[in-house]
């Protein structure tokens, strides 16, 4: 379980701290162009490097179908709906009821794999999710005017997160490949991301400030090996486990946003938050 426990804090962090540099992004580049730079600039790093990456990685045919059928919804569409919400609502907001994820994940788990699910292990998630809910209760000053519709981008965003982890986790039954699971995947939301922007834009790459574009650049890496790190944490630990530890990922937009935005201030609602969420981890991880 250690290299699972290990896997699903890498993918937080890389999460977390996607959330916050696509915001940076989100200054010069709408959501939709920002997806057609972030998701197919990690699939050409990863494609450069596969070479080297999927050196005797033996191919199975039977899992590829499975793969790309994940490839169609995540990231592509994750994408779509967390570049919206970060632009409509901030990325602590994102992060945060993004941080439903784990039960979507859990309940599918439990439903489809039939993973145990311990009492400690439920209240270990529910009270990080709720820590993570207390650490942005209130908005953040510079978010302006937004509609209560606007909630709906970061629960959307929320599903397709949980859904994805315990379909990969059938999917690598088949083919144990994290790495052809990914590859594959995000050559097909590339694909989707590519295409919706050239039906929209006339091109598949919009004209924006190369500053925007090199965020949104090191937005998909990030974003990327968080896919990555997920799928090679449920190949080595049960969807229980690591979903919940995934979902701590808003601690890590909280301090970046801190030290990159600096419009986070550290309140004792945020200590508090920070501490229920820590709890939460704690419980999980002795279960």
């Amino acid at each position: 379980m250690t290299s699972a426990i290990l896997f699903a804090f890498a993918s937080a962090f890389f999460l977390g701290a996607g959330v916050v540099t696509a915001q940076l992004g989100l200054r010069s580049v709408e959501p939709l162009s920002g997806a057609s730079i972030s998701v197919p600039s990690f699939t050409l790093l990863f494609i450069l490097l596969s070479p080297l990456l999927l050196a005797g990685e033996p191919v199975v045919w039977r899992g590829l179908p499975l793969f790309a059928a994940i490839g169609l919804f995540f990231p592509a569409a994750l994408t779509f709906l967390t570049f919206a919400s970060n632009r409509a609502l901030g990325p602590v907001i994102t992060s945060t009821l993004g941080n439903l994820a784990p039960l979507f994940a859990v309940a599918l788990a439990v439903a489809l794999l039939h993973e145990p699910l311990r009492t400690s292990q439920l209240a270990g998630m529910v009270i990080a999710v709720i820590g993570a809910v207390v650490i942005s209760v209130t908005r953040p000053r510079d978010l302006g005017h937004w509609r209560s519709w606007a909630l709906l981008l970061p629960l959307a965003s929320a599903l397709v997160r949980g859904i994805v982890p315990p379909i990969a986790k059938l999917a690598l039954q088949i083919w144990p490949s994290p790495l052809w699971g990914s590859l594959i995947g995000y050559v097909m939301s590339s694909i989707v991301v590519l295409a919706v922007q050239r039906v929209r834009k006339g091109s598949f790459i919009e004209q924006a400030p190369w500053s925007g574009r090199l965020w949104f650049a090191v937005t998909g890496i990030s974003n990327g090996l968080s896919a990555l790190t997920l799928f090679f944490a449920v190949r080595n630990g049960p969807v229980t486990l690591v979903a919940p530890l995934v979902a701590v990922y808003p601690l890590v937009t909280l301090v970046l946003s801190a030290i990159m935005l600096r419009h986070i201030t550290i309140t004792g609602r945020i200590v508090v938050g920070t501490m229920l969420t820590v709890v939460g981890v704690v419980l999980v991880l002795v279960s």
